[in-house]
This record gives C-alpha cells, structure tokens and sequence, in this order.
C-alpha cells in the first residue's frame, strides 16, 4: 500500500506526466521489446530456441517492460527530490499495471492468425482492463470511506477502522482477480481514495496505527519478494532443464536486457522533453539530469517480472520454458544488483 506513502499533492500535480511515462511510455517499451525480441529471432534460432509464437514474443514484452520502482524508491528521498519521487514512484506503479493489463491482454487474445485488426482488439482489450479496474479500486474506495464514517460499527473504534480499511483495501484485489482485471492497479487506486478520503474519518489513532501498519507489511512484503528471487535462483534443477552454456545464456539474456535499455531510452527522452513543453515554470521542468535517473531507475526489474515470467513458461516443462525462466531471474539479478549500486553514486 504505498500509496498511503507516497505525498498526494505532489502526485496529483504530476498526475499526467506520470500517465505519460507510465501508460504510454509502457506501451512503447512493449513494442520495442517484442518487436526486437522477434527481431532477435535469429539469434534464439542460433542457440537452440525455435519453438517460441507470436503470443510468446508479445507476453516477452509485457513482461519486460515491468520496472521495479522498489529498489528505486530506496535511495530517494521524497523531501529533498519531490518532483523525481512523485513521477518515479507513479511511474512505477502505473507502469505495473500497465504491464500486467497488457499480459493479461495478450493471453486474452486468440493470436493463432493475426489479422490487422488483431492490435486493435489488443489496444482495445488493453483500455477495457485499465479503466475497468481503475473504476472499481475508486469505488470500493469510496465504499470505505462512506462506512467508516456513516455506519456505527465502524465508528471510533481503532481495531475495527483499522480492520475495516485492510479488508476492503483487500477486497478491492480479489474482487479485481475474480473478473479477471488488474489487481495491482485496482488496490492502487483504492488506497489512494482511502488516504484522500477514508484517512480523514478515523481517529488520530487509528491514522498511526494504519501508517506504521502498512509500512510494516510493504517491508515484509518486499523482503519475502527478495528472497524468493535469490532461492529460486539457486534452483540447479531448472539451470540443467535449459539446457543452455554459460555463453548462451549471457546473449540471450544481454540481448533482453539490451531491448529494455534501449526501450526506456526512446520513450524516457522523447516523453520527458515533450512534458516540459507543457511545463511553463523552469522549476518544474524535467532536466536532463533528472531525465537520467528516471531512465536509469527505470532499468530495474523485479516482482512483477519473476511473476509473469513463471505465469507464462512455467507450465511448459520445455527447455525453451526454463530458459526463458532462468533468463529473466538473470536479468532481475543484474538489473537491480549494478542499477541500485551505481544509483546510490548519482
């Protein structure tokens, strides 16, 4: 629940610029990685992997085009840097969901004969999932708000506010999942109505209890994230079902983490230098140093990645499934080990 974190004034100020690397800057690091993903075709043909589809490719994308703006998150500091926390840490989250509304999209999709009105359905399925999801996190919000301060049970008790914000924060995700939306973006939106709104209806009490709640189960969370990562990837089994040398797998996997680099880059520049046109005031322009950490933060891969990496190749029981598998753990590896480290010296 980081945004009850997160300052909202400052969000909301950035709202659009925040939309517009997280929503579109996603959808242009999606194209890029899937198309040079195909493009690289030749090189997996090289090294053994010839059983990838088209649906493969476009999932590749959807799930590399996933930052990580935990790790980023770390080394900022949103007193001294608020314009670069707010537009890092929407990006971030909106860049999630956008990846995960596109993956979701993609397996949706019947990609057995792509027609030219294949990318419309996905575009289309693709908006159907981000407002749908984002509604109904505003709504259960809303919900929160009003029966906390309406309903009586609710009312002046810090166990049962407290209580009553989790489980709906909560419901608002399964509800999400159980018609198959987006989950991540659904619980975004949700909290940031709660702190807007249902933050103002408990008691001073409560407030506390809920802040330092919350940043305790968001610091188990990413801790368990992190260890996961590191155990699964000491797996020698699934090492040995890729199948793979050593050189293999550092071009396949450098050849990914390329296409992500490259992808951030065109859309981090353009993007951020077409806001600035819009951005009248010279403090509120995104300078080029600020554009580099943006870019450069944005390197990172994580949870989300992991997630739908093994949602999609791990039911294949292929080599091709566990080399993608052990692929995207390296490039999760390198990407938040040497981005975190030289972030700290920026």
């Amino acid at each position: 629940m980081c945004s009850f974190q997160v300052k909202k004034k400052q969000f909301f100020q950035n709202f659009t610029t925040i939309l517009l690397f997280g929503v579109l800057g996603t959808l242009i690091s999606f194209c890029i990685i899937s198309t040079g993903k195909k493009c690289s075709y030749f090189l997996f043909k090289q090294i053994g992997i010839t059983s990838l589809k088209i649906q493969q490719y476009l999932a590749t994308g959807a799930i590399f085009s996933a930052t990580d703006s935990v790790c980023t998150l770390q080394v900022l500091n949103q007193d001294e840097t608020p314009l670069l926390y707010s537009l890092v840490f929407g990006e971030g989250v909106a860049n999630d969901a956008t990846s995960i509304v596109l993956f979701n999209a993609v397996q949706s999709l019947n990609l057995s004969h792509v027609k030219a009105m294949t990318a419309i359905k996905l575009f289309g399925t693709f908006l159907y999932l981000f407002f749908t999801s984002t509604a109904l996190g505003v709504m259960i919000g809303l919900l929160s708000a009003y029966i906390i301060k309406k309903l009586y049970f609710g009312r002046h008790s810090t166990n049962r506010e407290v209580a009553i914000m989790l489980l709906l924060a909560y419901l608002s995700y399964m509800i999400a999942q159980l018609l198959s939306l987006s989950g991540i973006l659904t619980i975004f939106f949700c909290g940031i109505i709660m702190s807007h709104y249902t933050w103002h209806n408990v008691t001073e009490r409560s407030r506390i209890t809920t802040r330092h709640a919350f940043a305790a189960m968001s610091f188990i969370s990413e801790t368990f994230i992190f260890l996961y990562v590191g155990m699964d990837a000491l797996d020698i089994d699934k090492w040995k079902r890729s199948d793979a040398s050593v050189g293999t797998t550092v071009a396949a996997s450098g050849t990914l983490f390329a296409l992500v680099m490259v992808g951030r880059a065109i859309f981090v520049f353009s993007l951020a230098n077409f806001a600035n046109w819009f951005r009248h005031e010279s403090d509120d322009k995104i300078d080029l140093r600020q554009q580099f950490v943006i870019w450069w933060a944005g390197l990172m891969r994580g949870s989300v990645t992991i997630a739908l990496s093994y949602n999609q190749f791990s039911t294949s029981s292929s080599k091709e499934g566990a080399f993608m598998i052990t692929n995207s753990i390296i490039v999760v590896l390198f990407s938040t080990v040497v981005c975190l480290q030289h972030h700290h010296t920026i």
